[in-house]
């Protein structure tokens, strides 16, 4: 079996791995034998050489490496790279465009959010696919999501660590999109459209919490409840429960359109009974035995 990173290499330069056996060391006898002889021709002639860079380093082993290619076979007519030349190049596939970039691949189950980690930050995915298990591939400036084998996200990866995701507005459903439309402006101009009672609730509810944001989701349901049960129903649903308190809520409003012939009552302050009126605390039919036996 092929490690994650080691196919996915293949699978870029489009060349196939037949992996050895377990066990089995002649199955990579031919590959022993050829980084014995680079160790020798390359690594052991530059082990007393000193370098000061990485540029240095290079060219000392790509002239041992030349020098090697051009070595003449002991046993067959020829060099190394005649063979490449002569036998292998009309095989060659062309190289891509841009070299390969190695990845850290690692698997995740996209929670109710539909954000997924690469170990610092989160990144978001398309949401029809919570609870299910996916692939993620992080290079350096890359991070994307696979899904049974199919890219289903692609973002730039944050090189520092982040308060907030990144998101793209194409992976929320249809709620969360209008959500991040929502403004304090449009709430109040739609309120003033349905009436005055229903642009205090609104204006109730955007300034209640310490910033207009938190009253929104409040906001985006009384437009809901206008859609559902009209405008008109909802301005009079609102100016009831204004009447009955100073802090109108979601829930109260809701209630009322719901059920309007029996909620005004609820709403209305408990009057105190008035049997006292004419002094009468026992009533006739206290009295109607002769009073309480003894």
């Amino acid at each position: 079996m092929l490690n994650r990173s080691y196919q996915v290499l293949a699978e870029y330069y489009g060349i196939s791995i037949v992996p050895a056996r377990v066990r089995k060391p002649q199955d990579k006898s031919a590959a022993e034998a050829s980084v014995r002889l680079v160790e020798t021709w390359i690594i052991a002639a530059l082990r007393d050489m000193k370098f000061f860079s990485l540029k240095e380093v290079n060219e000392a082993v790509a002239e041992k490496l030349e020098e090697l290619n051009n070595r003449e076979f002991k046993q067959h007519i020829g060099t190394r790279r005649s063979a490449y030349l002569e036998e292998e190049q009309a095989y060659m596939l062309p190289l891509p465009t841009a070299p390969f970039e190695a990845a850290v691949w690692s698997a995740a189950k996209v929670p109710n959010d539909y954000l997924v980690s690469d170990g610092r930050n989160k990144y978001s995915v398309p949401y029809n696919l919570i609870g299910e298990k996916v692939d993620i591939r992080a290079t350096k400036t890359i991070v994307e999501v696979y899904f049974h084998g199919s890219r289903v996200a692609s973002h730039r990866r944050l090189q520092t660590k982040q308060r907030e995701p990144l998101m793209k507005l194409e992976h929320m459903p249809q709620e969360h999109q209008r959500y991040l439309a929502y403004n304090a402006e449009d709430f109040k101009t739609w309120a003033m459209s349905v009436g005055p009672m229903t642009e205090k609730a609104v204006y109730h509810f955007l300034d209640s919490g310490k910033a207009p944001e938190q009253g929104y989701k409040a906001c985006a349901s009384l437009m809901k409840l206008g859609e559902r049960y009209s405008k008109e129903r909802l301005e009079n649903a609102c100016g009831r429960v204004l009447a009955f308190t100073t802090t109108p809520s979601v829930r109260n409003i809701s209630s009322l359109l719901k059920n309007e012939k029996a909620l005004p009552d609820l709403l209305q302050p408990e009057q105190p009974k008035n049997i006292n009126r004419y002094g009468i605390t026992r009533g006739a039919a206290y009295f109607k035995k002769g009073g309480e036996q003894k």
